[in-house]
């Protein structure tokens, strides 16, 4: 699972953030101040950094020399809109600059291109007897090819991605399709013929009123 840290001193901006990427899969910790933030980098690993750039402590300037020897890739949530300003986050070595306020689609979409060139994404995925190659768009169970359609795999890619996570339906929806479907409903369809196809009656978990889950080991 992706591990992002939320360094934000705005509560319910934090708040929100930590909801809705929580919904998607991610593991959110959240930082009110820089302090906090440093101290959590120095004791963790994380795939991503939100950082507010006017938090107290230390500002989200400071937290990059902490997070870039690391190579943690970073992104930069503020409301410091300048040209200036953005282009001097980016010259720091920022990944990308997002100004508040954002849509909370726009940023898991831009996420998802920072983890991809960080190599954080990485192309292959295993589960159980199951490896998935994003890069070739290739299933393998057990060494032998299983043909799926694209929204198939594109769901199977998500519930993988995110194993051990209850993820809802608009979310699987939004993340596998784009939201191109008539109603969440179509992503109960599909995990059916996901189950059936790779006999995953029992690995495949549903979460009451929620959506998903793709059990443990």
């Amino acid at each position: 699972m992706t591990k992002v840290l939320i360094a934000e001193d705005e509560r319910p901006i934090a708040r929100l953030l930590e909801m809705n990427l929580t919904r998607a899969g991610y593991v959110c910790t959240l930082a009110p101040d820089g302090l906090t933030a440093a101290d959590l980098i120095e004791k963790n690993d994380y795939d991503l950094a939100l950082l507010d750039i006017m938090l107290p402590g230390l500002d989200g300037y400071a937290l990059l020399d902490y997070l870039r020897p690391q190579g943690v890739p970073v992104i930069f949530l503020t409301a410091k809109a300048a040209v200036k300003d953005r282009v001097l986050g980016l010259r720091l070595g920022a990944d990308d600059y997002i100004v508040k306020p954002f849509a909370m689609d726009e940023l898991m979409a831009r996420m998802e291109m920072v983890l991809r060139r960080a190599g954080k994404g990485g192309h292959q995925l295993q589960a159980f007897d199951v490896t998935l190659d994003s890069a070739a768009h290739m299933v393998l169970q057990r060494g032998q090819p299983v043909e799926l359609t694209p929204r198939e795999f594109a769901l199977l890619e998500q519930l993988m991605r995110n194993r051990g996570a209850a993820i809802y339906r608009d979310t699987l929806m939004e993340r596998a399709w784009g939201g191109d479907a008539e109603t969440t409903r179509a992503v109960d369809t599909y995990i059916t013929r996901l189950r059936k196809k790779l006999n995953w009656g029992d690995k495949i978990e549903t979460v009451y009123q929620i959506g998903y889950r793709l059990k443990q080991e």
